[in-house]
């Protein structure tokens, strides 16, 4: 019986995970720990359901919420940001890191300090503080599982591989909401409209990140960090099928590619069952009903995060942080409908050229203190550079 922890319990990912549990025979799993933020519902049921030792919500408003709904239950109920590091360390073999944004780092990087197996689901963590997160990792002996689909692929496809052939890594995309829409009419884009994924049913803060592609300018840093390729080697490829996650080319030209349905819980499944393989209720796929796949180059002016993820990876040390933060502070803006679309890439680039070259970040040392300092100053900087956006 492997004990896990589930972070971001009642997100997509989350449910994703939960649903694989659920469907495996009984004893394989204890679940020790589940976490939520403002669905205590969705959060207490599963909890119940699944006779987790503990519930944490990240709001320590709704704790008096979350107590209610596990009255009479065994499940211990705590809220906020100490209790879900406390969850952290809690032992168990595998912990799903799924909390949506800069608040996933800290609970993971807890978590693989205790030499958990980290199921990473969480973009941001490699993004702000990847040197950090992989060290401490190795530090404890712990094993970090990419769970983005993208990063699944690059992983399989490089099983009994050198790292040092790869030629070139080539990362998908599906192009989002506004793929085939006229430029001139970006401008104008709704949130409504951004929130509509044409291939997944995601939540709306990454649907709209998938419009944007800054999920991909994600991406692409979180495949530098991970893999440790270097930035000239890694692209983005729309792809509107969704169904090539991402290929691997070699120093002798070949390409290795994943294919698969796009469910996450491929991805979630793969990671679960490491080091083997295990059976996935996804739908197997007919290439002969499919036709034809088709791919083509982002458009820099559609697509302007991915020149900012660039410039990311190559200045390196706290700009992740510094675009990470700019980027989830222009993004609530965009939904509470304060800037435009394309304003989004406006802000963080005006928030790099402010906060990333600053001399007390440029050569400061990944910890996490400074993750922290720089986040705090790069949402600062955001909210003044919104602010004059708006005036």
């Amino acid at each position: 019986m492997r004990r896990i922890s589930i972070f971001g319990a009642t997100g997509s990912i989350g449910q994703s995970t939960l649903d694989l549990i659920a469907r495996a025979p009984e004893g394989s799993y204890r679940v020790v720990a589940l976490t939520g933020g403002a669905n205590i519902a969705q959060l207490a049921a599963d909890a119940r359901r699944l006779n987790a030792e503990v519930a944490v919500t990240a709001y320590p408003e709704k704790l008096a919420d979350l107590r209610e709904a596990l009255a009479g239950s065994a499940v211990e109920a705590a809220a906020g940001p100490a209790a879900l590091l406390e969850a952290a360390n809690r032992p168990a073999d595998w912990v799903m890191s799924a909390i949506v944004g800069a608040a996933g780092l800290e609970p993971g990087l807890e978590a693989v300090k205790t030499g958990a197996t980290l199921a990473l689901a969480n973009k941001e963590s490699l993004v702000c503080a990847g040197p950090l997160l992989m060290d401490s990792a190795r530090a404890a002996k712990a094993e970090i599982l990419p769970v983005d689909s993208e990063h699944s692929a690059v992983f399989q496809a490089l099983v009994g591989e050198d790292v040092a052939r790869v030629e070139r890594l080539i990362i998908t995309a599906s192009g989002g909401a506004f793929r085939d829409w006229p430029l001139e009419k970006l401008a104008t884009a709704t949130v409504a409209q951004a929130s509509a994924h044409p291939n997944w049913d995601m939540g709306q803060r990454i649907t709209i990140d998938s419009a944007s592609m800054f999920n991909k300018a994600l991406e692409l840093i979180e495949a530098k960090e991970f893999f440790g390729i270097a930035p000239a080697k890694i692209e983005a490829l729309v792809h509107p099928e969704s169904l090539v996650h991402a290929l691997v080319g070699f120093c002798d030209g070949g390409l290795m590619a994943h294919i698969g349905p796009p469910d996450m819980r491929h991805a979630i499944g793969y990671a679960l069952h490491w080091p083997d393989r295990g059976a996935v209720p996804v739908e197997r796929l007919d290439f002969a009903a499919i036709g034809q796949l088709n791919f083509r180059s982002p458009e820099a002016a559609r697509y302007p995060a991915l020149a900012l993820a660039r410039r990311v990876m190559e200045q390196g040390g706290l700009s992740g942080a510094v675009f990470n933060a700019a980027k989830e502070e222009a993004l609530t803006a965009f939904i509470e409908n304060r800037i435009g679309f394309l304003q989004m890439a406006q802000v963080v680039e005006q928030v790099l050229d402010a906060v990333s070259a600053r001399e007390d970040l440029e050569n400061a040392v990944i910890s996490l203190d400074n993750v922290r300092a720089a986040d705090h100053l790069a949402r600062q900087t955001a909210a003044e550079t919104i602010a004059r956006a708006v005036a």
